[in-house]
C-alpha cells in the first residue's frame, strides 16, 4: 500500500493540466501516432473533451503494430480501452497510485463534478514522487 502521509496526501488535481489531447474514433493508427507525437503525450482521449468514450495509449499503439494490424485501416476505436477509470480531483496522489497498481493501468481521468480536469499518468506520479524525494535529499 502507498503511504498517504506527506506528499502522497496531496490532491491529484495538482498534477493535472487543463491540456487534454483528443482524437476521433475513426483516426488511423498513423494519425494516432502523429497526434501523440505532436502533443507530446502518451495517451489520447477519444470523443469530446468533457465526454470521452475511450482512451488510446502508446501501449495500445505498440501492441497493435506488434500484432501486425494495418496502421492505415485500424482505427483508434479498434485498439482503445472503452472502460475508462476516473477519480475525483480531491483524491490523493497515494490513492490514485494505489488505484493504478490495483487495476494495472497507467492513466486515470481526473474530474471535478461533471468536468474533466485532465489525465494523470503513472509517469506523472513517478515524476512527482521523484521530485519530492530529490527536494528532501537536498534539505
Amino acid at each position: 500500500m502507498v503511504e498517504a502521509s506527506g506528499f502522497g496526501s496531496m490532491p491529484v488535481s495538482t498534477l493535472t493540466s487543463e491540456s487534454v489531447a483528443t482524437i476521433g474514433e475513426a483516426a488511423t493508427l498513423y494519425e494516432v501516432a502523429d497526434a501523440m507525437a505532436a502533443a507530446g503525450v502518451g495517451s489520447l482521449l477519444i470523443g469530446e473533451r468533457d465526454a470521452p468514450t475511450a482512451i488510446v495509449t502508446e501501449r495500445d499503439l505498440v501492441t497493435a503494430l506488434a500484432e501486425r494490424h494495418d496502421p492505415t485501416a485500424t482505427t483508434a476505436a479498434d485498439v482503445a480501452h472503452h472502460a475508462l477509470v476516473w477519480c475525483d480531483g480531491e483524491a490523493t496522489v497515494a490513492e490514485v497510485a494505489e488505484m493504478m497498481m490495483e487495476h494495472y493501468l497507467r492513466h486515470v481521468l481526473v474530474r471535478q463534478g461533471d468536468r474533466l480536469l485532465g489525465v494523470v499518468s503513472a509517469r506523472d506520479l513517478l515524476g512527482a514522487y521523484a521530485a519530492r524525494d530529490w527536494e528532501d535529499a537536498e534539505e
